[in-house]
């Protein structure tokens, strides 16, 4: 768990919803960059990609840490690692940084990454980078990723950075309060309301869906082979039970958790992220992501949320850039570049009791949180790694829409484009007031809403998976 300076475990306050009276799970930060770095592992590529033949080195997603806040979102391209990437893009400034992998990297990218000195060098104890499970089970094979793993060994070894398996088990009924938080979330609920045929089951047999996809990207089906695998990769301590039983069902966890979210922000019923028909009018040349990256960022968003210290509501956002198509592209980002995160929180170094947790429900004024809170929007930008250049398309992704005190502070920045849930705008709910988001100019917002192209029996037939759309966490602390 994260402690507090005091030593207080922090690990049990709110989150996103007020349907649980009292202390509420909370995501550690260990577990939300093992997260998102699964998750950068699958983030859309371009279609060029498609059809390319499979390679034993295996996409690798990355998340860079500074000093415990984000710094960097990667992963693999063409032609380069995603270890490999970081060096590129931070350099020197990887010094004393932790480095979050969704695979084990393989020696190209371990020598250079030890080399800048970074801190700590955590991933994802299953087939590594340099695949082994692609070597066992083929016949024929030239015996690269064995000698692959030895030669990690030996860097690792050698290295003053501690390169190790970091896994938390998630708090006390995380799996189930994440479950029921997704269901209530904006993008769920808007659909149930305009779509009468939407049911809970739809949400739970598309979330069944993404489990086995990511179960299958992220997890050795085969007991023993992860067994082997783990051995060749210097795991042997986890190669035995307990241990190894209490290894698969933390990543089985962190598996759920994370198809549970990405499920909350589904390719269904023709719903998606589109301009609104009056800024449409005004400037039919405006372009907005392709809608499977505008998904896969408000999913990581999401995730954010989840670390909040807010115990009503949970808010994330997350802010990225897009290149000149001038410039040179390395990571399997394309063009689009991480500038900066948050969630909504107290002051950077507050303790628990501090300062007011209460909300609009009570009636003495002064005891309310909303003077002390410091909102997601507001610590993206105020922890961001990048600066916000005018000549760049920069956009921010937000849970919820953004509140009247955060929308001129979006706008003041730079950032271009805003997608974000809309069911509070024109509202005011007691201290938050949403009523500026929709009279935003100069800010491209895109919103989630049906795409008014398709027809009532085109969404039915494409009922529950449509992919055709328009506009375009005490933890098991296993070192090797």
């Amino acid at each position: 768990m994260i402690r507090s300076q005091s030593g207080e475990t922090r690990g049990s306050t709110g989150t996103q919803t007020d349907s649980m009276q009292g202390h509420v799970p909370r995501l550690s930060k260990v577990n939300l960059f093992t997260l998102l770095s699964l998750w950068m592992e699958v983030f859309p590529q371009d279609d060029q990609d498609c059809g390319k033949p499979v390679s034993q080195v295996k996409r690798t997603g990355l998340v860079v840490v500074g000093n415990m806040k984000i710094i960097g979102l990667h992963c693999s391209g063409d032609e380069l690692h995603a270890g490999q990437i970081a060096v590129i893009k931070h350099g020197s400034r990887l010094k004393d940084c932790d480095l979050y992998f969704s695979r084990k990297p393989c020696s190209a990218c371990l020598k250079m990454i030890v080399n800048a000195g970074v801190n700590r060098i955590s991933y994802w104890p299953s087939d590594p980078e340099m695949s082994l499970q692609q070597e066992i089970s083929s016949c024929t094979n030239n015996g690269d990723a064995r000698l692959d793993a030895k030669a990690v060994e030996r860097l690792k070894s050698n290295s003053r950075a501690h390169v190790c398996v970091l896994l938390q088990p998630l708090a006390c009924y995380m799996v189930q309060f994440i479950e029921e938080t997704s269901l209530k979330c904006d993008f769920i609920q808007k659909i149930a309301r305009v779509q009468p045929g939407f049911t809970t089951d739809f949400f739970y047999e598309y979330r069944q869906e993404k489990i086995k996809e990511y179960e299958t990207l992220f997890l050795i089906s085969n007991e023993e082979m992860h067994k082997e695998i783990l051995r060749l990769m210097g795991l042997e301590n986890l190669c035995e039970n307990p241990y190894f039983i209490n290894l698969r069902q933390n990543m089985k966890e962190l598996i759920l958790i994370l198809a549970t979210v990405a499920s909350s922000v589904p390719s269904c019923y023709g719903f998606g992220f589109y301009l609104s028909e009056s800024q449409v009018s005004n400037d039919i040349n405006q372009q907005s992501l392709p809608q499977e990256i505008a998904q896969h960022c408000m999913i990581q968003a999401r995730l954010l949320a989840y670390r909040t210290e807010d115990h009503k509501i949970g808010v994330g956002a997350i802010i990225w850039a897009e290149r000149k198509p001038s410039l040179v592209r390395c990571d399997g980002t394309g063009s689009m570049y991480f500038v900066g995160c948050g969630y909504n929180a107290f002051p950077v170094g507050s303790e628990y009791a501090d300062f007011p947790h209460m909300d609009d429900r009570q009636k003495d004024r002064e005891i309310r949180k909303f003077r002390y809170i410091i909102h997601a929007e507001q610590n993206a930008l105020t922890f961001r790694c990048h600066e916000i250049k005018p000549e760049e398309n920069t956009m921010i992704f937000v849970t919820k829409c953004p509140c009247d005190e955060c929308v001129p502070l979006i706008k003041g920045s730079g950032i271009k484009q805003i997608y974000a849930g809309d069911v509070d705008i024109e509202k005011k709910k007691a201290d938050i007031s949403y009523m500026k988001f929709g009279e935003l100019n100069g800010v491209y917002k895109y919103t989630w809403q049906e795409n008014s192209s398709m027809t009532h029996i085109d969404k039915q037939n494409d009922y529950p998976n449509t992919s055709e759309m328009v506009l375009l966490a005490d933890g098991l602390i296993t070192d090797e």
